[in-house]
């Protein structure tokens, strides 16, 4: 039996056990999915004891994506972004692989939805992990990027980071503070979420007055599905897209990752959407 699993503090929410075993029994895999809860000091031990257990490959959530970084080979997106959440015990060298699949995610998500980035001008609200993960994702695709930040320093120090890419143009990559959201979005054709607005309380990060029909929309909360910002852009007319297809589809990368098969997709997205 192959072992995957989830690693974070805390992990009891998570919703990523029924989206990959619906995959492991549709592929008529011997396999599981389980979660793992180590001390938030005790994360080098619990990586060393999966390897040693045989484990064939991680999730990692909060508090554990930056830490990760210095126990494992990153692959060249992961160490530019800075955070690992996905880590593959397979490989050969003498540490395991480890990978950021939440950019794919971003990516996918918003392609599933007929979204074109490749030139797009793409607002992202927040710069922690996962505006971090989103930021590089979009300007990696062709898009020019405008990164909002509550602290600008923060939006800046992510918008210089993006812009060291050899790929990406100094000019293509933005940052400024929340102000900076009424100049950029009313052009935008891209707008993401992601920072945690509108998980605890019905919010939103973006004036509404601000959203448009030429706008995709993107959240990266999942949990309510249809938050503040998704409501006030449907009513503008703008295409939108839940945080789940995100969740979804750093899944299905991990995945790929750890196994080389073609997941079922749609499987792990009733999946998912059925525990929410």
């Amino acid at each position: 039996m192959q072992v995957f699993g989830l690693v974070g503090n805390p992990v009891g929410h998570s919703l990523s056990p029924p989206m990959h075993e619906v995959a492991y029994e549709a592929l008529g895999m011997d396999a599981r999915y389980v979660t793992f809860e180590p001390d938030p000091d005790s994360l080098a031990d619990a990586v060393r004891g999966a390897d040693a257990l045989g484990i064939t490959g991680l999730n990692v959530t909060i508090p554990f994506k930056q830490e990760m970084l210095e126990l494992v080979d990153p692959d060249p997106l992961a160490a530019r972004i800075g955070a690992v959440n996905t880590v593959d015990f397979s490989s050969d060298g003498d540490v395991p692989t480890g990978y950021n699949t939440d950019a794919g995610g971003a990516r996918r998500a918003l392609e599933r939805h007929d979204v074109t980035l490749d030139g797009a001008a793409a607002v992202v609200v927040g710069a922690g992990g996962a505006g971090r993960a989103v930021a590089f994702a979009l300007a990696d695709a062709g898009a020019t990027v405008h990164i909002a930040n509550r602290t600008e320093a923060t939006a800046t120090e992510l918008a210089n980071a993006v812009a060291e890419t050899e790929s990406v143009a100094n000019d293509a990559v933005t940052a400024g503070g929340l102000d900076s959201l009424a100049p950029t979005v009313p052009d935008a054709d891209v707008l993401v979420n992601a920072t945690s607005v509108g998980m605890e309380s019905d919010e939103t990060p973006i004036p509404a007055e601000l959203l448009h029909a030429n706008l995709a929309v993107m959240d990266a909360v999942y949990s309510p599905l249809e938050t503040r910002l998704l409501r006030d852009a449907t009513q503008a007319g703008a295409t939108t897209v839940d945080g789940a297809w995100m969740l979804l589809y750093q899944g299905v990368e991990a995945f790929d990752h750890w196994t080389g098969r073609d997941p079922p997709v749609d499987k792990m997205n009733t999946a998912l959407r059925s525990r929410l």
